[in-house]
């Protein structure tokens, strides 16, 4: 559709309706203009809906209201009235906005939608997001007044009766009252608790995002933002987000409950934050996340906060893989983490590599080259990525305690026994340069000897092609050749960090040199190799790489 210069029209359709004696809000809100005329500031318009009052709107409009259901199965006009009601308050004019945010009547209408005996789709669930969106970026001191006090919704018996059935229409009936800005008198008190009431639809993800704007993690300050966020952290509002990790609870809600956690972590520093990386909380998250077994949904959900809690820009890339990846070619010092959030964490590292055993999964998972008995799962990966992101703190503590748990000699297990996941992969390299960085000798010396590191790459790299073990999760296919193993790249990489490490590393120098099998290889296959994949050496490739470091440099 075209949009029309009002200024330049003869006469616009919506002055034409306004200029009749008798129009329903119907006609107005069928009127397919009204939204631009909005974004124009029709002045008529904007009159009308601050001072003007038309008798029958109100009949009209409770008829509507009556018949929601029925309208928003059929495709005509009256289905699109959430959609044009949620338009209008969102086209930031300030005097509707200001009625809405200063009238506390409005403001309970428009919260009215969490009440949990009304239907709450995705869609409507949608435009009530926007809205209070918009309200918080153009209203928030009255927003979070509001939000802040509880109040307290007064209304008349016969206007809360008719809106019992509301929020599908609750928009349109919202923007009603703002058009006519005729209010009731109070004559029954019914207490609201918006937080609660958010967190209890957490599991709709256009509810999330507005709680997560009311905690303020979208960096978003305001005049009282520091009250604020000590009377959130005052109340019992992480105890509810957090209980929403428990196994009871639906994925969806796990999920959108961690993210708005996450979110949280990430808003450093707040009262919000500080309390939820309390060992009490801390405890709390890992008391949801091995509560049951069965439930894997909680358990990766619940590891993915703990994981922010350790590094919270790592939960705001999309993609945590690359984010490992990125990791690994650049340093970045260790993340600065309170000592007594790690050590809340360490008594569950046992449980965690219990978790790791797949000997008794009975689950099997046919591929191109044959089978997963059992795959690795999402749930392993990500305790693999949480023992990662550990280490990474550098926390002597946490090093310990992961060379007495067994968590660093499954982990590298692991990463021979699934020899084509790539993800897995890109995680245990993370936890070895860790091991090998890492300035406590204990470690090193565990990776190093005990781990047999060096051992198990040379014979990877000996036997490259993939035979069948009963014994082992990854099966090749019966009938089929097979294939060569997908680790290798990692560790060609991996050795020659040993290398790199080695010139400044008396340790690992002396753990090297005594295996005259690593010397052998590495002055025969490894150097070799790195000088084929030099891509520097290559004629397509030189000059391919040469172009890339001039655009970088400018």
């Amino acid at each position: 559709m075209f949009w029309q210069l009002t200024a330049l029209s003869a006469s616009s359709p919506v002055d034409s309706i306004l200029d009749k004696e008798n129009f329903t809000l119907e006609e107005l809100l069928d009127e397919e203009e009204i939204i631009q005329e909005c974004k124009a500031l029709n002045s008529r318009l904007i009159n009308f809906a601050v001072y003007e009052i038309e008798p029958k709107l109100s009949s009209c409009c409770n008829i509507l209201l009556k018949n929601h259901q029925r309208m928003l199965t059929t495709n005509g006009p009256s289905s699109m009235f959430p959609f044009i009601a949620c338009e209008i308050f969102t086209c930031e004019i300030d005097v509707i906005l200001r009625t809405l945010a200063e009238e506390e009547e409005l403001m309970n209408l428009l919260f009215s939608f969490l009440e949990p005996n009304r239907p709450h789709s995705a869609l409507l669930a949608g435009y009530f997001s926007k809205v209070v969106v918009c309200l918080m970026l153009r209203k928030t001191v009255p927003l979070m007044n509001y939000v802040q006090c509880s109040s307290d919704w007064v209304c008349e018996s016969a206007l809360h009766s008719s809106l019992v059935e509301l929020f599908d229409m609750g928009m349109h009936t919202a923007l009603r009252k703002v058009l006519t800005c005729k209010f009731v008198n109070p004559t029954e008190l019914v207490h609201q608790d918006v937080f609660c009431q958010l967190v209890d639809l957490i599991g709709i993800t256009s509810i999330m995002e507005v709680l997560v704007r009311l905690v303020a993690a979208d960096d978003h300050v305001y005049p009282n933002f520091s009250d604020v966020m000590q009377w959130l952290a005052d109340s019992n509002l992480l105890e509810m987000i957090v209980d929403k990790l428990s196994p009871s609870c639906a994925p969806e809600v796990h999920a959108n409950a961690a993210e708005t956690l996450c979110a949280i972590t990430r808003n450093v520093p707040s009262a919000l934050a500080t309390k939820l990386s309390s060992p009490s909380f801390v405890a709390r998250i890992f008391g949801h996340a091995l509560e049951d077994s069965h439930f894997k949904s909680g358990l990766v959900n619940s590891l993915s906060v703990c994981i922010s809690l350790l590094d919270p820009k790592r939960s705001a890339i999309n993609s945590p893989l690359m984010y490992s990846f990125r990791n690994q070619l650049m340093y970045e010092p260790p993340i600065p983490v309170n000592s007594e959030t790690i050590n809340a964490m360490l008594p569950q590292l046992g449980d965690l590599v219990m978790l790791l055993n797949v000997s008794f999964d009975e689950k099997i998972l046919p591929t191109t080259y044959g089978e997963l008995r059992p795959p690795l799962g999402k749930h392993r990966l990500k305790i693999v990525e949480f023992i990662a992101v550990l280490l990474r703190t550098g926390n002597e503590a946490a090093q310990n305690e992961l060379v007495n748990s067994g968590a660093i000699r499954r982990v590298l297990d692991l990463f021979f026994e699934y020899p084509y996941n790539n993800a897995l992969h890109h995680h245990v390299e993370s936890i070895i340069l860790s091991c090998l960085e890492s300035k406590n000798d204990a470690i090193v010396d565990h990776l190093l000897q005990e781990c047999d590191l060096i051992g198990k790459f040379l014979q990877t790299d000996k036997h490259q092609i993939l035979f069948s073990d009963s014994n082992q999760p990854t099966l090749v296919a019966a009938g089929k050749r097979a294939t060569r193993v997908g680790n290798i790249g990692h560790i060609t990489r991996i050795s020659n960090k040993l290398v790199q490490l080695g010139c400044s590393n008396s340790r690992i120098q002396a753990c090297l040199q005594e295996n005259s099998e690593w010397n052998e290889w590495q002055a025969k296959v490894l150097q070799e190799r790195n000088a084929v994949e030099n891509v520097y050496r290559w004629a397509c490739g030189y000059a391919l790489a040469s172009l890339l470091i001039c655009i970088a440099a400018r």
